[in-house]
């Protein structure tokens, strides 16, 4: 058995179809060309590798706070994906209601593409959230998680993390951002995603120079706290990237079958409750 034939769920994918849902006109990136994945696409390659289930995330590049695209698909696939939205820094409770009726399982803040100081008043927005039982999902690259830490380290707000923290590599294990997303995993309420090594490595496929960081993380929050995500369809990717060499690398670092169902599997479906 491997990853290929053992049930899975991706934490972290996009959807993207400018002909059916245009771009906003004010947003700083469009994807385009290989970039595009539609909900049809989606579909065929969950089929194709047996992926039962998706975390569809909003992205900032396209949509912006738009997230009509994100709950078309999630409406269409019949229980087969959550959604992480992307909404105003002063969305108020009812509409984060609202969309967590339509499948919205948490709010994603991205400091990768708008800095650290845009969310600097994200306090009312994080209590909208500890309330509802919801997710805020971080985006960092190095040190950028030490600026959102002060607003997320006194409450108790769920969260994840995405693309492993996007350490900086040659900074090393100790780098005083990736130490302290570390840390925070022994809180129970912090998850991270094992995902989008590209963004962060400075190797080329399998990127074994985030092996390490990898490592840490799985020490630190355990198997518990950890999820695996493709991040289809690879945005603003170096080179080219496929699925089913990013699946194969769940089999390199984690070889025993008990470990890859909880990653694969039995953390996220508990965190997310596909389905219900």
């Amino acid at each position: 058995m491997s990853a290929f034939d053992e049930r899975k769920i991706d934490c972290h994918v996009h959807i993207l179809d400018p002909a059916r849902f245009p771009y906003a006109p004010d947003v700083t990136y469009q994807p385009s060309g290989q970039e595009i994945g539609t909900a049809e696409q989606l579909a065929a390659v969950r089929n194709f590798y047996g992926v039962e289930h998706c975390l569809i995330v909003g992205p900032n590049s396209g949509y912006g706070n738009d997230n009509r695209c994100l709950l078309d698909a999630i409406r269409r696939g019949n229980g087969s994906y959550k959604g992480i939205a992307v909404v105003p820094n002063a969305c108020d409770r009812e509409t984060l209601m609202a969309l967590q009726a339509m499948g919205i399982v948490g709010v994603a803040i991205n400091a990768t593409y708008h800095s650290v100081a845009y969310y600097a008043d994200i306090a009312a927005l994080i209590g909208h959230l500890e309330a509802l039982g919801m997710y805020l999902q971080i985006q960092t690259q190095g040190d950028q998680f030490l600026g959102l830490l002060p607003h997320i380290e006194d409450r108790t707000v769920k969260i994840l993390i995405d693309h492993c923290g996007r350490p900086i590599i040659t900074d090393g294990l100790k780098q005083p951002g990736f130490a302290a997303l570390c840390r925070l995993g022994a809180s129970g309420r912090c998850f991270v995603k094992l995902s989008g090594f590209a963004k962060f490595s400075q190797e080329r496929f399998p990127h074994r120079d985030v092996w390490p960081f990898i490592e840490a993380l799985v020490e630190w929050y355990g198997l518990d706290g950890c999820m695996w995500a493709s991040d289809w369809p690879h945005l603003r990717a170096p080179e080219r990237m496929d699925y089913g060499p990013l699946l194969g690398m769940v089999d390199l670092l984690f070889p025993r079958a008990a470990d890859r169902a909880k990653l694969l599997w039995d953390t996220p479906m508990r965190l997310f409750q596909f389905g219900a």
